[in-house]
């Protein structure tokens, strides 16, 4: 049975974790590498550093965080926000993170995935997608949720696949940061369409809809920010119950 894996997201700004709720009205939360280290230490299995900072002053002091995060933790971890080419992806990945994620730039560029993947592999290339239902119809969106795009989520997702994509981080931004649970009927579809891992993300409000994103959801991962960040569950409390519904974690 694969191992389902518990993944904190940290967006950072400034070198600080912030917080929102559909992907607005931030706050700060606490210090990157520090949190970092407590959630490698808690049993987080991997975790995800999304860079919101807009300034190219903002993308060099993220290089230096992802540097002191490599030599404070010892789990693996995926960074995110602003890799736009080769070169942001070769900086990120030489700095010591392990998998970067691209978004906007993939969009824009989708010849991009299969740059990096066809030079790193495609176990270091993570594609997310942030997409809201509008009409019935679950579309991508860009620049942090705010330009929506004629990207079906679907039909997204398994080119990006094709292209060299080794996992997808698909986010709801109809529930993010909300806590209402994640859309589990949509993810069972979407890991249905795809051969490679899904990571889901967006809705977590307590350990049942982590557990019912990685059953009746069929997800690979769940990714949550808020639930951890603000201590309504440890990830040892999250995994104990995981385990007692029978769910495969790594205790």
């Amino acid at each position: 049975m694969v191992t389902k894996r518990i993944i904190p997201c940290l967006d950072v700004k400034d070198g600080n974790v912030v917080k929102g709720v559909n992907f607005e009205g931030l706050r700060e939360v606490g210090d990157a590498v520090e949190m970092g280290i407590s959630y490698a230490a808690e049993g987080a299995d991997e975790l995800v550093y999304l860079d919101i900072s807009a300034s190219h002053e903002g993308r060099k002091t993220f290089v230096e965080l992802v540097r002191r995060i490599a030599e404070g933790i010892n789990i693996p971890f995926t960074v995110g926000g602003g890799i736009s080419s080769l070169d942001d992806a070769s900086r990120m990945l030489d700095a010591g993170a392990d998998k970067i994620s691209i978004n906007s730039a993939a969009i824009a560029d989708p010849s991009l995935i299969g740059k990096i993947a066809g030079k790193y592999g495609n176990q270091f290339v993570v594609c997310a997608i942030d997409a809201k239902c509008m009409d019935g119809v679950w579309r991508a969106t860009t620049h942090g949720g705010r330009i929506l795009t004629d990207k079906e989520l679907m039909s997204w997702a398994k080119e990006a696949q094709e292209r060299g994509a080794g996992e997808i981080l698909f986010t709801s931004m109809d529930h993010d940061g909300t806590k209402g649970g994640y859309p589990c009927e949509l993810y069972a579809r979407l890991c249905e369409e795809l051969s490679i891992p899904v990571i889901a993300s967006g809705g977590a409000g307590s350990a049942k809809d982590i557990a019912d994103v990685l059953t009746i959801g069929r997800a690979d991962a769940a990714l949550a920010a808020s639930i951890f960040h603000f201590r309504e569950i440890s990830i040892p409390e999250l995994k104990k119950e995981l385990y007692e519904c029978n769910i495969n974690v790594r205790l």
